[in-house]
């Protein structure tokens, strides 16, 4: 399975004043990523079953990895022509709109920020991690088709509060809060910070 970026390089830099509608946009995409792996899911364990019996889990979680790299910068991968091309361009335009509306605002924003030649890494990497649960929650969350329902993640990563040790995220790829049942904020995942060579 791909990342199937065409909804991020949709993005237009016109109406996309402020790190919200950036964190829109993106959520979109994901939204519309975690779908499509859905959809395809099956006929991919098809043609190369794991066995593991984690792969939508896994699947969503090197897509909201790949998601993460193209966000922050850091995107290895060559491919995709003008698209890829277009999606940088457009994602640095953002990201200096970002960056002039702190510098304006908040004075040690530009010593913090410094802009290094246009990449804005450094403001890319503190608004993925600021918005990284708002972006696994978007890839994880349409599941009327209850394809999700019973999914879980490869190994115990959640927080259990119990000191017992992490637990593993068993329903729609979220990690539960043991009292109250509920889906907590906290993502499942680290492969956003593996680098992309080695996932």
């Amino acid at each position: 399975l791909s990342l199937c970026n065409k909804n991020m390089v949709k993005m237009e830099t016109t109406k996309i004043t402020d790190k919200n509608d950036l964190l829109a946009d993106v959520c979109l995409a994901a939204n519309h990523e975690g779908q499509s792996i859905k959809t395809h899911l099956e006929q991919y364990d098809l043609k190369y079953p794991s066995g593991s019996g984690h792969t939508t889990c896994t699947a969503l979680a090197r897509s909201f990895a790949d998601i993460g790299d193209i966000v922050r910068g850091k995107d290895l991968y060559g491919g995709g022509g003008r698209g890829r091309k277009k999606l940088e361009d457009n994602l640095k335009t953002i990201f200096k709109k970002i960056y002039d509306n702190l510098v304006q605002n908040k004075k040690d924003a530009e010593d913090h920020y410094k802009d290094d030649g246009g990449n804005f890494l450094k403001l890319r990497e503190d608004w993925w991690e600021a918005n990284r649960k708002e972006v696994w929650k978007a890839l994880t969350c349409d599941d009327e088709d209850k394809k999700l329902k019973d999914a879980s993640y490869f190994r115990p990563t959640c927080d259990s509060s119990d000191e017992k040790g992490p637990s593993v995220a068993q329903n729609q790829c979220r990690c539960k809060d043991k009292k109250t049942g509920k889906n907590t904020d906290q993502v499942p995942t680290y492969f956003d910070y593996v680098p992309q060579f080695l996932r």
